[in-house]
C-alpha cells in the first residue's frame, strides 16, 4: 500500500478541493469516512481501500496530517479552502521557528508573517522542521525565531496543529528575528 500517496491524495481532497471529490465538510473540517472512501473508490488506484487503511496511513505518517474520530476524518492544517477550520487555542512553547525563502525577508520585516493562501501562519516547534519547510522554496532558507511567549503574553492567539506544527492568524514583525 502506498500510504504516502494515499496521504497526499486525502490531503488534497480535505485541504484544497473537497468539491472535486463531492465531499460535504462541516465547519470544523470533518468529512464522513464513508463519503471519503466512496470518492476514493472512484479512483482506480484507491478502489480497494478501507477504513483500516486510513488508520494505518495516519499511524505510519511522521507528519500527522489527519485525524479520524467517530466515523469522520479531517486534515489537521494547511487548508486553502474558504471555510475557517476552528482550532484549539493553546499557549505555545516560548520559542517557535519559521523557515522561509530569503526573497520574502523584506516583506516579513515590513508586514510580519501572514497566512498568504492558507488559513493560518505555520510555525515549527523545532529548527529542523522549519528548515525542511523553508527548503520547499529556497535551497538555503532563512530560519526565523518567533518569540512566541512574548507574542502570547501580548494577546496573539496560537493554535496547536500537531506535535511539530503550531498555527497563528498572523505574527507581527516585532516578535520575529533572524537566526
Amino acid at each position: 500500500m502506498d500510504y504516502i500517496g494515499l496521504s497526499k491524495e486525502i490531503s488534497y481532497a480535505l485541504r484544497h478541493a473537497p468539491w472535486e471529490y463531492e465531499l460535504e465538510m462541516n465547519e470544523e473540517g470533518w468529512v464522513p469516512v464513508e463519503q471519503l472512501l466512496d470518492a476514493l473508490h472512484r479512483i482506480k488506484k484507491w478502489s480497494n481501500i478501507c477504513e483500516s487503511d486510513l488508520n494505518e496511513m495516519i499511524e505510519k505518517s511522521e507528519k500527522k496530517r489527519h485525524e479520524l474520530e467517530d466515523g469522520k476524518i479531517r486534515a489537521f492544517y494547511g487548508h486553502s479552502i474558504p471555510i475557517k477550520i476552528l482550532k484549539e487555542e493553546k499557549m505555545p512553547p516560548d520559542v517557535l521557528y519559521h523557515g522561509t525563502a530569503r526573497q520574502f525577508l523584506e516583506s516579513i520585516k515590513e508586514n510580519g508573517l501572514l497566512p498568504q493562501n492558507r488559513q493560518y501562519v505555520h510555525l515549527s516547534q523545532d529548527i529542523e522542521t522549519a528548515e525542511n519547510v523553508g527548503k520547499r522554496h529556497d535551497h538555503k532558507p532563512c530560519i526565523l525565531i518567533i518569540d512566541a511567549k512574548m507574542a502570547w503574553n501580548d494577546g496573539i492567539k496560537f493554535y496547536f496543529g500537531n506535535e511539530k506544527v503550531w498555527l497563528a492568524n498572523t505574527i507581527p514583525s516585532r516578535y520575529i528575528r533572524k537566526m
